[in-house]
């Protein structure tokens, strides 16, 4: 059998997305836990350039970066497929994905690490991009159709992630009048056994993110 082994950490969505991909293929691997404040000479050697998670290694051939990794999953085990066969839902479901962490990731975090003005700026460039993700859904279950794909693991942090960042900085994304779609999605998604059996504690996670949200914001404070 081939030896597949995930570096990851307990917190990291782009990990994640790697552990709900090899879940949803039944692909058994181990698991190999980092600490990024000690990096292991394991994860510097598998990955020297960026020396961050996720990283695979694939009968000692290591891929890094999460979309790049979702990639060779689906060209190595070619079961349950994540990608349709149509060229071009295949070329939208790659644009979705990479969409998400261009244009919804950054906005979005930053509404988290900032306050005032500066949140409210963030809080209209995140909803600009999540507008497009509301229209892309209609007519659909799941970005991927019937079936989670990959755009739908691509951008599965939103149905985790981003009400941890509401709870922390006190502000509502994806409210339910505004973004009927997005949210339906965000809990359908997260209602997936797999999906949500992955999922890391969300007390342990907002603990996180304040310690993130107050640590930005003093090195932001006129000294």
């Amino acid at each position: 059998m081939a030896e597949v082994k995930l570096f990851r950490t307990w917190s990291s969505s782009f990990a994640l997305r790697i552990v709900w991909a090899l879940k949803l293929k039944d692909v058994p691997y181990d698991t190999i836990f980092e600490d990024l404040s000690n990096k292991s000479p394991l994860l510097l050697e598998h990955n020297p350039i960026h020396k961050l998670v996720p990283v695979l290694v694939h009968n000692g051939k290591s891929i890094a970066e999460s979309l790049v990794i979702l990639e060779y999953i689906e060209e190595t085990w070619k079961h349950n497929p994540l990608l349709p066969e149509d060229p071009h839902n295949r070329a939208a479901a790659r644009f979705w994905a990479k969409f998400g962490d261009d244009k919804v990731f950054p906005p979005i975090l930053d509404t988290l690490c900032s306050k005032g003005k500066e949140q409210e700026e963030a809080i209209l460039i995140a909803k600009d991009s999540l507008k497009y993700l509301e229209e892309e859904l209609k007519g659909k279950k799941f970005f991927g159709g019937e079936q989670i794909g990959f755009a739908d693991i691509a951008l599965g942090w939103l149905a985790h992630r981003e009400n941890v960042f509401a709870e922390v900085a006190n502000v509502k994304l994806i409210a339910e009048d505004e973004f009927p779609l997005l949210s339906k999605w965000r809990e359908t998604f997260a209602d997936v056994p797999i999906i949500k059996e992955n999922l890391p504690p969300r007390a342990k996670l907002v603990t996180k993110y304040q310690a993130i949200r107050e640590s930005r914001l003093a090195k932001k404070a006129p000294k």
